[in-house]
């Protein structure tokens, strides 16, 4: 086996890192931090040191690394076969998964399940549909898309239109898809809409704008706005679903039921790529029709249904099941409260605002609270936190000058509270407590 030392090499030589400066991941004295292995809560690097994993693998890790149930699942199915075509073929644990994604949404009308890679493929997916609905529906008209200022929903070039985010999405701006952007439910009142198809929204909570939540009763208000002007509701829950929210998925705080979902990232607890996006009959019945009137949806992946990652999503549903993990997240929900609340009576002047939704926190840090004064973006003050934090046993990675605290939903109480002390510690080296 290659050294840690000829990994690193190889890796500076040849791998390009996403949302990454590769100039300064290759500089010479930039060591790189090679994972290992995994275990629950915890991750091991190159060096044999285990760090809590603080925003669970880039917010995918449900039920910790590692679980047996769904590492039984995917061994099962690789015995039996790898991957089957979605293309003409189907599988079991594609259709069983289908089924149950389904039956997670008892109160909606929705009731078809389309299959891709990764949450950007569930929004395009989700986007494409929307548009050839009205096509199909003799309302071509209807194709601009609205979203939200500091959205995101992925890199593909569909999804990318609708990212709010300017240093992710400015570039490509003029080459995308026709999309309004507004900031709140109360500037959205004032836009006619004739020729929108839909809205998409990151209900309750908007990852990549640095975890900002959105005012209590929005996402219902946001519901009666599309049904009195016929616009459907994409939710992105590619990050809020799968327990996050402390509820298995955002829209359910609500009551809200979209006509497009898009989920990925948790769907197989964090094992394997697999998206879906799910819509409703209506939508469905749209495309059906004589082939020769190219009704069909025109869009597929080859991965599409993969029956190892269908079955690892399977296993992690029964997990949810079979260790009430909802349930026994409540408290830890609480907990996570408290410890942030202590962690900014200690920290009074470089921590300012801290927003959290069920197990999802964010922590502005600042050059001073009292005042509203930031830090400078070039001082890249969250990531240096973070990279003090490594030193005490957590990892994790801010969104500019806002740190993230996302564990996996397994995570002890004993590890939440040494992952908030961690953060702590990264604060005093790098901010001071003030």
């Amino acid at each position: 086996m290659p050294s840690a030392d000829e990994l690193i090499r190889l890796d500076k030589a040849h791998l390009w890192h996403p949302f990454t400066q590769m100039q300064d991941w290759c500089a010479p004295e930039h060591e790189p931090l090679i994972i290992v292995s995994g275990e629950g809560a915890m991750i091991r690097d190159q060096h044999g040191r285990d760090y809590i994993d603080g925003n669970s693998t880039i917010w995918t890790n449900i039920h910790g690394h590692r679980h047996p149930k769904i590492t039984a699942a995917i061994t099962e199915q690789l015995g039996r076969i790898a991957h089957v075509s979605a293309l003409g073929f189907t599988n079991e644990p594609a259709i069983l998964l289908a089924a149950e994604l389904i039956a997670l949404w008892p109160r909606s009308e929705l009731s078809r399940v389309f299959f891709t890679d990764d949450g950007s493929t569930a929004v395009e997916c989700a986007m494409k549909m929307a548009i050839q609905f009205r096509q199909q529906s003799g309302q071509p008209e209807r194709c601009g898309f609205i979203a939200f200022d500091q959205a995101y929903h992925g890199d593909t070039m569909g999804a990318a239109s609708l990212g709010g985010v300017p240093a992710f999405h400015d570039r490509f701006r003029r080459l995308g898809l026709p999309v309004q952007f507004v900031r709140s439910i109360e500037e959205l009142r004032g836009i006619a809409a004739d020729d929108c198809t839909a809205i998409v929204i990151e209900p309750l909570i908007q990852g990549a704008a640095g975890m900002k939540t959105w005012p209590p009763g929005m996402l219902r208000e946001l519901r009666a706005w599309c049904d009195a002007r016929g616009v459907f509701l994409i939710a992105d829950e590619v990050m809020t679903g799968f327990g996050r929210t402390g509820k298995m998925f955002a829209c359910e705080h609500e009551d809200v039921a979209p006509d497009f979902v898009a989920l990925a990232k948790g769907l197989t607890g964090g094992t394997l790529p697999l998206a879906a996006t799910l819509t409703t009959e209506r939508v469905f019945r749209a495309f059906l029709a004589p082939h020769a009137e190219m009704k069909t949806f025109f869009h597929g992946h080859s991965y599409s249904g993969n029956p190892m990652g269908c079955a690892a999503a399977l296993a992690s549903l029964e997990i949810f099941r079979g260790e009430q993990t909802l349930a026994r997240l409540a408290p830890k929900i609480a907990l996570l409260s408290e410890l942030l609340a202590e962690l900014k009576a200690t920290h009074p002047r470089p921590i300012g605002d801290i927003r959290q939704c069920g197990f999802i926190a964010g922590i502005d840090l600042m050059a001073d609270s009292a005042s509203g004064r930031p830090f400078g973006g070039a001082e890249q003050t969250g990531h240096r936190v973070c990279l003090a934090a490594r030193q005490h046993g957590l990892l994790t990675r801010p969104i500019r000058d806002t740190l993230v605290l996302m564990p996996p939903l397994c995570v002890t109480e004993e590890q939440l509270r040494a992952a908030v002390t961690a953060l702590g510690a990264g604060i005093d080296e790098v901010c001071g407590s003030g």
